[in-house]
């Protein structure tokens, strides 16, 4: 009886030590980016009132109108892309007064948005703008890389 547990404890000893000198080989390991089959195109419209910007002078209103037009178009964008955060209050005192609070934010980074038409619309700016998903790829693979395992080489 005594063999046998030898003999049991010997294998044992035997199979933990061949498995640990498998993680100590090293190993080679070469990666490959992996590509969507297809890309959505988000298109945004933004408008800014000209006549309430701030300014005494037509063409500074304009251009500030054209400037909050193309902001507008981005957080618009934005809220495709990254959806809108909402947060709502009320308590039992503002229910019987009619008093509820809701808030919306939209928090993100848009990148290889294009602007497709600028344009005055009556006393309004208007701006569209067009995110393709592939230069936002291409943006992408060019910092950080999604990659797969291609092949592992052991040494």
């Amino acid at each position: 009886m005594k063999k046998f547990i030898v003999n049991i404890l010997s294998f044992s000893g035997l199979v933990l030590i061949l498995a640990s000198c498998s993680s100590v080989y090293d190993k080679h390991v070469q990666w490959q980016s992996v590509k969507p089959e297809t890309f959505p195109v988000l298109r945004a419209i933004g408008q800014a009132p000209i006549s309430l910007q701030n300014s005494q002078h037509k063409t500074q209103r304009m251009l500030m109108a054209i400037n909050a037009s193309k902001l507008a178009a981005y957080a618009e964008l934005a809220e495709q892309v990254y959806g809108q955060k909402i947060n709502g209050e009320m308590t039992m005192s503002q229910l019987l007064l009619g008093k509820n609070e809701v808030s919306a934010s939209v928090h993100g980074i848009i990148r290889a948005a294009k602007v497709v038409k600028s344009y005055p619309v009556g006393d309004s700016y208007t701006t569209e703008l067009s995110l393709d998903f592939e230069d936002v790829y291409n943006i992408y693979l060019a910092s950080s890389p999604k990659r797969e395992i291609k092949k592992v080489t052991y040494y």
